[in-house]
């Protein structure tokens, strides 16, 4: 008989835990970090995975938003998405794909430790 009243305390226990979890997660949850962490950039050679926070925080690159950011006036606003301005089939001002290459891949071959390989960024 102990047997069984230990095993009823022992699921009770840890339905309990269970529901303590649930509620403490739904409580307090995660804050939405204020600049993206990571973006998915879809193309037709591959989909490239890019690391925001790499390239804009002091603690990876330090790169200022202006710098891909280029009509962003860093007012407080968000800045567009680069398809507002450059589409996928564009040609004023230039077709997304170029200005991407453009920019990543200049960027990458001045720094001269960065990939350029396309494998490399278009991996997914």
């Amino acid at each position: 008989m102990e047997l069984k009243t230990e095993k009823t305390f022992a699921y009770c226990l840890a339905a309990l835990l269970l529901v303590v979890g649930v509620v403490c997660y739904a409580a307090f949850p995660q804050e939405k970090p204020e600049d993206p962490i990571r973006i998915m950039l879809k193309s037709a050679g591959g989909t490239v995975l890019f690391d925001h926070k790499e390239h804009a925080s002091e603690d990876g690159y330090g790169f200022d938003c202006t710098e891909c950011h280029h009509l962003w006036e860093n007012d407080g606003a968000k800045p567009e998405a680069c398809g507002e301005c450059h589409e996928v089939d564009g040609e004023d001002p230039m077709k997304r794909s170029d200005a991407f290459h453009m920019q990543c891949m200049g960027c990458h071959e001045d720094d001269g430790t960065a990939p350029v390989e396309c494998s490399v960024c278009h991996a997914f």
